[in-house]
């Protein structure tokens, strides 16, 4: 029997490419999207690319409604929102899979500092896994709320995690410099988005308070054993999808690029989404995939490295697949080759 999957907030770009994996997925039926627009459209309204493969309208439905009719809920709601629901969906029976950043921060008075809110479930805090099977695999698989990971975090967090694991670099001074394509910005209209604004432009933005510094911090604190700090500055590149981050560490003795090639082979050599290269990675590499691409640099006794991947891929829903996969005892890269 087919595995029920819903999506909560089906309309943005995330849940787009999320239907894309699931339709291909052996092992689950689309059984209900939600949206909040008016009149219950069909999906292919929403998304014209879906014509003629998927027979569903997006309902506005209460969490316990869409649990009823589900055994796995994505959630693909604003920040805020999604905590409100996730302990209903819980509460009547369901697992979830959250995108949004609700779940992702272990201390609730964090999120507030950065999100500017009050967090509308702490209790579950503790519950919840970080969504990044490189590190968390064993306890995705026997958890019941995946806090699925930021797209920049994980491009971040999977550069610099075989360093800090090893010891190889000081945890201090981490400079972590990212470009995403638009569609990380979602697809909401925003001045900063539209086409006159951001095409063959290149631009820096919350220079020193992105919101997602301190979620970098805390997985790669956990990794290292020990506080981290980075300075991470995002930066908005007129392409469609895609990040490219360069980051640079300060190593605590003298390295070479072998030594540091072999370091991330070793780290990966299990993981079927990363890739170890030794050329340098370019986003149309990684695009339309689950995969994450790294390699290393020496210069001047500073460790670079390039990390590639695609923000509504590995990113996003190609994450949620593999961890979905995982909560199900699936085979993890099932509908993501």
């Amino acid at each position: 029997m087919a595995v029920r999957v819903g999506i909560m907030g089906a309309t943005g770009y995330s849940a787009l490419e999320l239907l894309r994996y699931l339709l291909r997925h052996p092992e689950v039926e689309i059984s209900v999207l939600t949206s909040r627009q008016e009149g219950n459209p069909h999906i292919a309204a929403v998304h014209p690319s879906l014509a003629g493969r998927l027979d569903l309208c997006c309902e506005n439905l209460e969490p316990e409604a869409v649990a009823a009719r589900s055994d796995v809920v994505f959630c693909c709601l604003p920040h805020g929102v999604t905590a409100q629901v996730v302990p209903r969906l819980l509460e009547a029976g369901a697992r979830v899979v959250d995108l949004s950043a609700d779940f992702r921060l272990k201390n609730a008075e964090v999120y507030r500092q950065w999100y500017g809110k009050e967090h509308q479930a702490p209790e579950l805090l503790p519950q919840a896994v970080y969504g990044l099977p490189e590190l968390y695999r064993e306890q995705i698989r026997s958890c019941r709320l995946v806090a699925n990971p930021g797209c920049y975090p994980t491009s971040a967090i999977l550069a610099l995690a075989p360093l800090l694991r090893a010891g190889m670099i000081e945890p201090r001074g981490i400079i972590v410099d990212s470009k995403s394509g638009v569609s990380g910005a979602g697809r909401q209209p925003k001045l900063t988005t539209l086409y006159p604004e951001c095409n063959e432009s290149l631009s820096a933005y919350n220079v020193g308070r992105h919101r997602h510094t301190p979620e970098i911090e805390q997985v790669l604190g956990e990794a290292a054993g020990a506080d981290v700090e980075v300075i991470f500055t995002p930066h908005l590149a007129p392409m469609d999808r895609g990040i490219l981050s360069t980051v640079y560490a300060v190593p605590w003795r003298e390295v070479g690029e072998e030594e540091l090639l072999e370091l991330f082979a070793d780290f990966y050599r299990r993981e079927p989404f990363v890739r170890v290269v030794e050329h340098l990675p370019a986003t149309k590499d990684t695009a339309g995939s689950n995969f994450c691409d790294l390699t290393v640099r020496v210069v001047r006794g500073r460790v670079l490295v390039l990390s590639c991947l695609d923000n509504l891929g590995k990113g996003a829903a190609g994450a949620a697949v593999q961890n979905m996969n995982l909560l199900l005892g699936l085979e993890e890269t099932t509908a993501l080759l």
